[in-house]
């Protein structure tokens, strides 16, 4: 059966800032519902996304440049210009949350409440700035022949251009949407702060590790798995341990 091929044209880079604009606007928005509805101060959900913004965004691209040092040495103007793709979320997530634990405690703030109330806020952010991935052509999958596969046509995506591909930034998509739901239908069942912090980590990181597996662009590797698999795996071993020491406190 041959695919039905969806073609990605004009829709390229030029929206692409304005979905990962819109990624952490949606977050911020959900992190103040839940704050408000876990009894936080949520007028203070602002000031954190604002360093959360400058950080993830810092973070992301660093670890992008870290796994091509060879190509970003040979061009290093190119480090600073991430409005040309090349985002890894895991890299912006890491850098996040020392930023948050860092301004909570500034605050004196409950950390693992705060992790709580965030969690949904982030994982619905991610899922609306993989459009933002797909606007840009990056993040792309291998090639295949399935009836869902998209093509991308215009000369300014950084996707291979006119191939089959397996649409990886709406998997991404999808997954952010049900880590959502999943945390929306878990919240009254976690009594301990920082348990459904540890659902949200579990979960991202599995589906992560699962769509790695249809990425075609440069992931960088370690044997004979991605850079990206690596830290899945070692996020849902930390999401495992975490929610066992959360319900036990």
């Amino acid at each position: 059966m041959h695919p039905i091929l969806v073609d990605i044209g004009p829709f390229t880079v030029y929206t692409y800032g304005f979905f990962v604009a819109a990624a952490f606007l949606v977050g911020m928005a959900v992190s103040m519902r839940e704050a408000k509805r876990l009894g936080l101060p949520h007028k203070i959900v602002p000031d954190l996304g604002f360093y959360l913004i400058l950080s993830a965004v810092v973070g992301a691209r660093l670890l992008y440049v870290l796994l091509a040092p060879k190509y970003f040495l040979a061009h290093p103007l190119e480090i600073v210009q991430f409005w040309k793709g090349g985002l890894v979320f895991l890299g912006g997530a890491l850098a996040a949350a020392g930023t948050t634990i860092w301004f909570l405690r500034r605050r004196e703030q409950p950390i693992w409440s705060w992790a709580d109330a965030i969690a949904p806020g982030l994982t619905l952010g991610q899922a609306v700035g993989r459009l933002g991935c797909l606007a840009a052509g990056c993040c792309f999958g291998k090639e295949c022949t399935l009836p869902w596969a998209i093509t991308f046509t215009d000369p300014k995506s950084l996707a291979p251009l006119h191939q089959a591909l397996h649409p990886t930034q709406i998997y991404h998509v999808l997954a952010g949407v049900a880590v959502y739901f999943l945390l929306l239908g878990t919240k009254r069942w976690q009594p301990k702060p920082g348990m459904r912090f540890a659902i949200y980590i579990m979960g991202y990181a599995v589906l992560r590790f699962v769509i790695e597996l249809f990425r075609g662009d440069f992931r960088g590797h370690l044997g004979p798995l991605s850079t990206t698999q690596w830290i899945a795996a070692a996020l849902v071993i930390l999401g495992i341990w975490l929610y066992r020491q959360r319900r036990n406190s």
